[in-house]
């Protein structure tokens, strides 16, 4: 069976232009979701989402890999949602009021039930660790213009203006919640080569 890779698949969503913003359509895709909220820098839970979405994503992987039932699959990048309660307060520099839900895009013959019993393997190998709450859920953005920021998270604000221009031009308006995909690990990747796809759903300012 084929290996499923969904940035070879979908180039269009996951290697658009760098800083220069583009129109995509996005459309519904399964993924594995955690939310939470606050500073991820300053927030133990983040790291541990983090850490529990890649070790449900890699135990699936495995499990299909093994039983040869269903195609193998690359585990895509990363992605995160991020908004705050009150959508005209969203600042890049008060990250202590962000809310966010951890995402990793999955195939569409993954099912809860397996997503159940992937979580419970992970705590049996995690033992007392607290494990956050993972669901399998469907997202569908539609149109929506992205970019691909290249450089340190501070610095996405350059990219989002370059996005907002291109916005105001054609008469678009941001609606959902801000999206981002994260393309290497900052773990092991200096700042100024961090990659960073930034999406923003839109509509018609009618």
């Amino acid at each position: 069976m084929t290996t499923i890779d969904f940035k070879k698949q979908h180039k269009d969503l996951y290697r658009p232009p760098a800083g220069w913003p583009v129109l995509v359509d996005v459309p519904a895709m399964v993924f594995l979701m955690a939310d939470g909220r606050g500073d991820p820098t300053k927030t133990p839970e983040f790291a541990r989402t983090v850490e529990t979405l890649f070790g449900i994503a890699y135990s699936l992987k495995s499990t299909f890999k093994k039983a040869g039932t269903f195609p193998d699959f690359v585990v895509p990048p990363l992605e995160c949602l991020w908004w705050t309660d009150d959508s005209s307060s969203f600042s890049f520099r008060d990250l202590h009021s962000w809310r966010w839900t951890l995402m990793i895009r999955q195939p569409e013959h993954v099912e809860p039930v397996m997503v159940a019993e992937a979580r419970k393997q992970l705590m049996v190998k995690k033992k007392d660790r607290a494990l956050p709450d993972v669901r399998l859920e469907a997202c569908e953005e539609g149109p929506a213009v992205q970019a691909l920021h290249v450089g340190a998270y501070c610095d996405e604000h350059r990219t989002i203006e370059k996005m907002h221009a291109l916005m105001m031009e054609n008469g678009w308006i941001a609606r959902g919640k801000h999206h981002e995909i994260y393309l290497n690990d900052p773990r092991r990747t200096v700042p100024e080569k961090l990659k960073t796809i930034l999406r923003q759903p839109i509509s018609r300012n009618e």
